[in-house]
């Protein structure tokens, strides 16, 4: 029982990742859902500013101001000063200090729609998000089929490489008896270092891919990688029945609301059209040292000041300045209306081309499968010639080249086809879902 547990741990590589781990990992760390959560954070941020201003804002405020002339602490009827001119306080220097509160009451509507355009922002952003997540747990899924493609290929050059090596071995012993010609070995040679110079370049690029794919989910490095069951089936989508299901998908939903958005935008640029009404009121006080005119000069007085009132405003012309708004706002409308028929079209176009190469690589895989079991047979049979002298060393390579070429051909197909896989699952926005 030891002995199997040991096997099974030598065999099994430990914590390898796993393609939903990684896809998990990426939903966390990486910079680019980091920065659509911002976008998102964003638009809640202006969407809140924009309810606030309805509330108006309360102020502490202070002023100092310097006349050539004596001015009164604050404004007098002219029977309060005829009690007593010279005891009535003035100043040359006059400071201030008290709360002020304004709050808009009627802007034509205008703030309204701004919280609205808002809100449908911060839906947007949202929308974008998924969509973001989407975009990138297909670019990990593609990055780590790579990464198994490469790795599958590797192995099976290595395979290849080997039985080169045996063969270079077998005819050296030959040539040693006499039985071939020196140039065999030579040949045998020359291929075999080259298929061991490209197992070379397979690494390169796996370390590459895996670079690639560390960067993309948020890690510094990638180790072992478990394996993915890739199923090569018919495909049998229906791209009607796909497109009647599309009102659900968020790059549609994205579209909607922009033409939400931009109804609400030719609502806020009639807002000018009517008056504009706000309340602010006023509480402090005001400091100023008597001058000489008064009967109690050098004395420092203060004087309570309040006063609260309603102003409004009504633009009566603006040379065209509203109406240019207007069709600004009309414009984007159009533009929104015509992004969302083009989300469409562009959605039935992706979705066709994604099912015809889905068939596409189905139909090569059904070909490289049949191909690399005849090129088997082909190499078998010019072993078979060679070691009988029918043949030459060049057509016993040529034909185990072929057989390799076949198996990377066939691997190659095979998590294509995956990925097609994977890609219409992006497309129809399920990939993180899965």
């Amino acid at each position: 029982m030891l002995r199997i547990l040991i096997l099974f741990l030598c065999t099994v590589p430990l914590f390898s990742s796993t393609l939903d781990g990684l896809i998990a990992y990426a939903m966390e760390n990486s910079t680019v859902v980091k920065q659509g959560k911002v976008q998102m954070e964003l638009a809640q941020t202006q969407r809140k500013e924009s309810e606030s201003v309805q509330f108006g804002s309360i102020d502490l405020v202070a002023n100092y101001t310097h006349f050539n002339l004596p001015r009164t602490l604050a404004p007098l009827t002219p029977a309060s000063i005829l009690k007593d001119p010279t005891a009535v306080p003035t100043t040359t220097n006059l400071f201030g200090t008290g709360v002020m509160y304004t709050v808009p009451l009627f802007t034509g509507f205008a703030q309204t729609r701004q919280v609205e355009m808002d809100s449908i922002a911060t839906q947007l952003s949202q929308s974008k998000l998924s969509l973001t997540k989407e975009q990138l747990s297909y670019n990990v899924a593609s990055l780590y089929l790579s990464v198994l493609a490469l790795q599958e290929m590797s192995t099976a050059q290595q395979k290849h490489v080997s039985a080169l090596k045996k063969l270079r071995d077998i005819i050296e012993k030959e040539v040693r008896f006499g039985k071939k010609a020196q140039i065999d070995l030579l040949k045998s040679e020359n291929d075999l270092y080259g298929n061991i110079s490209y197992r070379k370049v397979l690494k390169g690029n796996i370390a590459m891919t895996k670079a690639s794919l560390a960067s993309l989910v948020g890690k510094d490095h990638i180790g072992e990688i478990s394996t993915v069951k890739v199923s090569v089936k018919k495909p049998n989508y229906s791209i009607d029945r796909l497109l009647n299901e599309a009102s659900s998908l968020d790059k549609v939903h994205i579209s909607e609301l922009n033409i939400k958005k931009a109804n609400k935008g030719i609502e806020k640029s009639s807002a000018s059209r009517y008056p504009q009404v706000s309340l602010s009121s006023y509480y402090g006080y005001n400091y100023g040292e008597n001058d000489g005119s008064n009967k109690y000069p050098g004395e420092f007085n203060s004087q309570e000041n309040w006063q609260i009132g309603v102003n409004a405003k009504w633009t009566l012309f603006d040379f065209g300045k509203n109406d240019a708004s207007t069709q600004k706002s009309k414009i984007a409308h159009m533009q929104a209306t015509l992004n969302k028929q083009q989300t469409l079209l562009d959605l039935r176009k992706t979705l066709v081309e994604a099912l015809e190469k889905m068939k596409q690589e189905y139909a090569k895989y059904q070909g490289n499968l049949k191909q690399l079991a005849l090129v088997k047979k082909s190499e078998k049979i010019e072993n078979v010639r060679y070691i009988n002298g029918v043949s030459t060393i060049n057509d016993l390579l040529y034909a185990k080249s072929q057989t390799n070429l076949a198996s990377a051909k066939l691997i190659e197909s095979r998590y294509n086809y995956q990925k097609g896989k994977f890609y219409m699952d992006y497309l129809l926005e399920r990939g993180v879902k899965k």
